[in-house]
């Protein structure tokens, strides 16, 4: 499936939605697990994509177009959530959440990018020159590994209690795919 911008933001704008609907008001048994040292709970993975909107996507994509590919994206701290959540609850999250994505989408629309604009490339600091359509992109793929990473976190909870229908339940045979 080629990038499409309008696509992309399609998905982008129904993710704090679907988070809420899934997480708001659900007990801390479900959410305030890991799944192990060094990963996150619920409320982290919140925290996370929060952090990504106002320091990894929209920056970088300025970037690229101001700069494409002679000054290269700042690195991206994956735990640069933890201060800015300290003390918040899950419902304070998602709210936040829901208004700095909506933020977002709005800059990224005024922006009125164009074809040509979306094959600019800018420079990622581990993996070389990328297209800006492909950092777009990753923001949806993103998200969606995140909702991923919420569903492994939260069928955890009833690994045991399944029982021997844990044999058809993926989600608890997934141990993620962190990098």
């Amino acid at each position: 499936m080629a990038h499409n911008l309008s696509d992309t933001i399609a998905l982008l704008e129904r993710t704090p939605a679907a988070l809420n609907a899934l997480l708001r008001d659900l007990p801390d048994s479900w959410t305030k697990r890991n799944e192990g040292e060094g990963t996150f709970t619920v409320p982290d993975v919140v925290g996370h994509l929060i952090y990504a909107d106002k320091e990894d996507w929209l920056p970088r994509a300025r970037r690229i177009l101001e700069h494409g590919e002679s000054k290269p994206f700042d690195a991206f701290d994956r735990w640069g959530h933890v201060e800015a959540c300290r003390g918040k609850s899950l419902p304070q999250l998602l709210e936040e959440f829901t208004r700095i994505r909506a933020v977002c989408l709005q800059e990224l629309r005024s922006l009125k990018l164009q074809p040509d604009q979306l094959e600019q490339s800018g420079c990622h600091p581990s993996l070389g020159r990328v297209k800006l359509s492909e950092l777009l992109a990753t923001w949806a793929a993103h998200d969606l590994t995140h909702m991923h990473q919420i569903s492994r976190i939260m069928a955890a909870s009833y690994r045991d209690e399944v029982g021997p229908f844990a044999a058809f339940l993926g989600v608890l045979k997934c141990n993620g795919h962190g990098g």
